[in-house]
C-alpha cells in the first residue's frame, strides 16, 4: 500500500533517498493492519510512531465512543517484533486472555481479576507482532446484542452516537470502524463478532468450530458455541490474521482439515461458479427491514454477476431447537460465577444475569442433555442444506443498528426464556451458525437512506473459511465502508465537527 503524498512529495524535493517522516492521523487511520506493518518493515515509519498516533486516536474515539474498559496500557504489551503484524496497534475484549491483564467480563460483580496466563490464541496474537494497547467493552457476561453495560455504559456508533454498537464485542467494533486501530479481538457466542461488525460497517469473520483454539483453560467455550477471531476493516486483514492464528492447539478436543494454501492467497484467486442460497426471511419469523432485506438482495444480484448461481434457500430448522440450544450457552456463560471464591451479591448483576444465575441453579442433568438434543438436530439441518449449496447469504440482523436502550438487559420484567427472544428479534440469523459449526462473515455491503451500515451474512459449510475469503475479496470493491472513519474527521484534523 502507498504512503502519504507528503512522504512522496519530500523525497523528490529533497533529491535523495526516502526520509523518514512521522506518521499523521488522518494517514494512520485509514491504512489497514497490512498496509501499517509493511510500512513498518521497509523502515518508512516506526513501530513507535505508530504507537504514538495510534495512541491519539485511541484518545479521541474512546472519548466520543466509549469503547475501552480502562486507559491505555503504559506499555504495548510484549510481541515478536518480526510477525506478519509486527507493530500494528491492537485491542483485546474485555475477558480473560492475556497474563497479568486484568479483564471483567462487563460486569459489575467482576472485580478487575486478572488472568494467570496467556491463552493459545494471545500467544499466536504475540507471535504475529501485534501491539496490545488496551481492553474493549462488552455488554455484561456477553449476553447481550448491545454493548451498553451498567459498568461501562452505551458504547457509541461512529455512525450515529445515539445508536449502539451491536453486542457483545460493541467497543472493539466502535474503536475499528472509528480508525483507532485497524482490528481488534473479538468473540462470537451467538453473533458477538457478526452483530458489532454490522452495525459498525467492518468485516466479521466467525471461523468453523475447531479453527482457531479457545485453550488451554478452556476445552469448548460455552458448550462448542463460543469462537474466538477479530473484527477488521479489510478482507486482507482478516486473511493474514487467520493465517497467523489458525490451527489446533495440544489437546484440543474441536478438530478441523488444515486449509489447502494461505488464507490470504484466496482473496484474489479464480472464482469457482458456486451454488448459493439466499433468504431473507428469519428463522423466527421476526420482520426484517426492507433497507435489509434490499440489501442483502443486491448481494444476490452481484454474486450472479460475478458467475454464481443464487437461488431462494435456506436450511429448514425448527427455530425451538435453536432458541433451547443457546439457553446452554446462557448457562455456560453464568455457571462460572457460581465457582468463584467469592460469589457476587445479586445487586451487582445486571437483571437478565439474575435471572440467568436462578435459572443455572434449577438446572438438571437433563436440561443439559435437552441442550445438546438440540444442538445435534439443529448441526444435522444445517449440515444437509450445506451438502446441496455452497454458501447460505443472509442478512446479519433483522433491523438498523439500534438506539441506545432498545435492548435493555438490566429490565427485571424479563425471563431467559423472553430475553432470547427478544434478542432474536434483533438479530435471528447468526446464533444457528454458532450451534451447528460452519464459518460465517458479515460485510459491510449495504448503508441505509440515513447513512447506518448494514451488513449481510454469508455462510459456507465446515471448514470452508477460504470460499469465504474469496468471495469477500470479491465483493470488497462493493462495501458501503466510506467514510470508514470518525477519528479522522476529528476538528483537530480536519476543522469540522462530529
Amino acid at each position: 500500500m502507498p504512503y502519504s503524498n507528503q512522504y512522496w512529495r519530500a523525497c523528490a524535493t529533497r533529491g535523495a533517498e526516502p526520509m523518514l517522516i512521522t506518521m499523521e492521523l488522518h494517514e494512520y487511520v485509514h491504512l489497514d493492519g497490512v498496509g501499517l506493518a509493511e510500512l513498518i518493515r521497509t523502515g518508512e515509519v516506526t513501530a513507535h510512531e505508530v504507537e504514538t498516533v495510534a495512541r491519539e486516536a485511541l484518545a479521541i474515539a474512546d472519548e466520543r465512543l466509549n469503547g475501552l474498559t480502562r486507559p491505555p496500557f503504559t506499555r504495548a504489551l510484549a510481541a515478536s517484533a518480526d510477525g506478519v503484524f509486527a507493530g500494528v496497534p491492537f485491542l483485546l475484549k474485555d475477558v480473560p486472555i492475556a497474563a497479568g491483564v486484568p479483564f471483567t467480563l462487563g460486569s459489575r460483580a467482576v472485580p478487575d481479576i486478572v488472568a494467570a496466563r496467556d491463552s493459545e490464541l494471545m500467544t499466536r496474537f504475540r507471535r504475529a507482532g501485534l501491539a496490545t494497547l488496551g481492553t474493549t467493552t462488552m455488554c455484561e457476561l456477553g449476553l447481550s446484542f448491545a454493548t451498553e453495560s451498567a459498568r461501562y455504559g452505551p458504547t457509541r456508533n461512529p455512525y450515529d452516537p445515539s445508536r449502539g454498537v451491536g453486542g457483545s464485542s460493541g467497543g472493539a467494533a466502535a474503536l475499528v470502524a472509528a480508525g483507532a486501530v485497524p482490528l481488534a479481538h473479538a468473540n462470537d457466542a451467538a453473533g458477538s463478532i457478526r452483530v458489532p461488525a454490522s452495525c459498525c460497517g467492518l468485516v466479521g469473520l466467525k471461523p468453523s468450530r475447531g479453527r482457531v483454539p479457545c485453550g488451554p483453560d478452556t476445552g469448548e467455550a460455552a458448550f462448542g458455541l463460543l469462537y474466538e477471531f477479530a473484527v477488521t476493516r479489510t478482507v486482507r486483514d482478516a486473511a493474514h490474521l487467520l493465517d497467523a492464528v489458525h490451527g489446533p492447539a495440544l489437546g484440543d478436543k474441536y478438530l478441523v482439515a488444515p486449509p489447502l494454501r494461505p488464507y490470504a492467497a484466496e482473496i484474489n484467486a479464480p472464482q469457482p461458479r458456486l451454488r448459493i442460497a439466499l433468504t431473507t426471511d428469519a428463522w423466527s419469523g421476526a420482520p426484517v427491514d426492507p433497507e435489509v432485506a434490499e440489501a442483502t438482495v443486491r448481494t444476490g444480484r452481484l454474486l450472479e454477476r460475478l458467475g454464481h448461481t443464487v437461488e431462494q434457500a435456506a436450511p429448514s430448522v425448527n427455530w425451538e431447537d435453536v432458541l433451547t440450544g443457546m439457553r446452554g450457552g446462557v448457562v455456560a456463560n453464568v455457571a462460572p460465577l457460581l465457582f468463584a471464591p467469592r460469589r457476587p451479591p445479586p445487586d451487582a448483576l445486571e437483571a437478565v444475569s439474575r435471572a440467568a444465575m436462578a435459572e443455572v441453579r434449577a438446572s438438571t442433568a437433563l436440561d443439559l442433555l435437552r441442550t445438546f438434543d438440540a444442538h445435534n438436530r439443529v448441526s444435522r439441518a444445517a449440515g444437509a442444506f450445506f451438502g446441496e449449496y455452497d454458501v447460505l447469504v443472509t442478512p446479519t440482523i433483522a433491523q438498523l443498528p439500534a438506539p441506545h436502550g432498545t435492548l435493555d438487559y438490566d429490565n427485571p420484567a424479563y425471563t431467559v426464556d423472553s430475553w432470547l427472544r427478544r434478542l432474536f428479534e434483533y438479530g435471528p440469523f447468526t446464533a444457528l451458525f454458532n450451534i451447528s459449526g460452519q464459518p460465517a462473515v458479515s460485510l459491510p455491503l449495504g448503508r441505509s437512506g440515513s447513512g447506518l451500515p448494514i451488513g449481510v451474512q454469508l455462510v459456507a459449510g465446515s471448514g470452508r473459511e477460504d470460499l469465504l475469503l474469496r468471495i469477500a475479496g470479491a465483493l470488497e470493491p462493493d462495501f458501503a465502508t466510506e467514510p470508514r472513519t470518525a477519528v479522522d474527521r476529528d476538528e483537530h484534523v480536519h476543522g469540522g465537527g462530529y
